[in-house]
């Protein structure tokens, strides 16, 4: 059953308010009860009626985002999706917020082309669903789920693309064929929705020389580079944004830049990482799915997979690649998950047989490597 969410809009711009609506006008589920020009107006609205979800910029006049997010959190604690800039200052303010409660970040919307228009509807309707489900997890909403109005009729030319699996970027693993034996061991990661937060805790607890690992979490461009970045500071391994071209080497995180799709290549008895453009696949840019496929091509028994907290299914089918290649393979499970989505499609899918607590991962991880350098 799909859930009714209602929406409140925060944002000084009457264009970008305007440009919103019609982004959700046709979302099946969702509705834009107002809209608000800063958090005065908002606080005004809401004494009316609390929308389930608050859709809300940082750069406002009268009080910027981050003091009301602090507000909100502290009085009446409710699912927050930040809309930031594309900027540096932008994405550092965007991981503020999610450490100050904030459920989803997002990019301003582009709308230069259909295509960017249709991905803006994408990345703003999943990023509000993913917070309502966020919001139920971490109790900010008690009420039952409201079912969904019926859609309403599509005008006509309005087409929505269907949902691309990885094929759209890689072919799929020749059954029977596997990576050469001796391959040095390698960890993938792919996660979204309380994905900061579990990472934030994984990568903490590795020792320095920890096996390489390559992570996507679903996040707008521009702001990966900053959550590398802060993660590199809390690390005894480096963590950093991924290029096209980068080694994989023990003690190194490669973190998938947004809106673009990272994958793992064989290179002799090593790997090389290829940061290419492409479709959504699985709604998303990076796609968990892509990585993990590729990881399943690349390094197939050598690897190790792991999925955590997320909304949706990006990623369950990569899982089962990755563990019909040979590859060891877990699940972050429900009780410490944000969402379980994509970990738990990936475990009804038989691509896991464990599902572990948060709080084991980095363990699970270094006993990998250990396990590893044994072999």
């Amino acid at each position: 059953m799909m859930e009714e969410i209602s929406v409140l809009i925060v944002d000084d711009s009457a264009a970008v308010r305007r440009v919103y609506r019609q982004l959700l006008e046709d979302e099946p589920g969702i509705e834009v009860i107002g809209a608000a020009v800063d958090p005065y107006d908002a606080a005004a609205k809401m004494r009316g009626a609390l929308p389930d979800v608050l859709l809300l910029d940082i750069e406002l006049p009268r009080m910027d985002g981050l003091t009301f997010l602090a507000k909100i959190m502290a009085q009446k604690p409710m699912p927050v999706v930040i809309c930031s800039s594309h900027t540096e200052a932008g994405s550092e303010a965007a991981m503020k917020a999610l450490e100050r409660g904030a459920c989803e970040v997002i990019g301003k919307p582009r709308m230069a082309t259909p295509q960017a228009r249709e991905e803006a509807q994408i990345r703003l309707a999943d990023a509000i669903r993913a917070a309502m489900h966020a919001g139920r997890a971490r109790g900010y909403i008690q009420r039952q789920p409201r079912p969904a109005k019926p859609p309403a009729a599509r005008p006509a030319g309005k087409l929505v693309s269907p949902k691309l699996t990885a094929d759209a970027v890689l072919p799929p693993p020749h059954p029977g064929r596997r990576p050469p034996a001796g391959l040095p061991p390698l960890v993938a990661i792919g996660t979204s929705t309380g994905g900061t937060e579990a990472l934030a805790e994984v990568l903490p607890g590795l020792p320095r020389h920890a096996p390489p690992v390559v992570v996507v979490q679903h996040m707008p461009e521009h702001f990966t580079a900053t959550f590398a970045r802060r993660l590199d500071a809390m690390c005894a391994v480096e963590v950093r944004e991924a290029q096209s071209g980068d080694v994989p080497r023990p003690g190194l995180v490669l973190i998938a830049p947004g809106d673009r799709h990272m994958l793992l290549q064989r290179r002799g008895q090593g790997y090389t990482i290829e940061v290419t453009d492409g479709p959504y696949v699985c709604r998303h840019r990076p796609s968990v799915d892509v990585l993990l496929r590729s990881v399943a091509i690349a390094a197939g028994e050598a690897a190790f997979g792991i999925v955590l907290t997320g909304m949706g299914d990006d990623g369950a089918r990569g899982l089962k690649e990755m563990q019909e290649a040979g590859a060891a393979t877990f699940v972050q499970d429900e009780a410490t998950s944000v969402v379980w989505g994509m970990p738990g499609e990936a475990f009804r899918l038989g691509a896991a047989r464990r599902a572990v607590p948060l709080k084991n991962i980095a363990g699970e991880i270094t006993q990998f490597g250990n396990r590893s350098r044994v072999a």
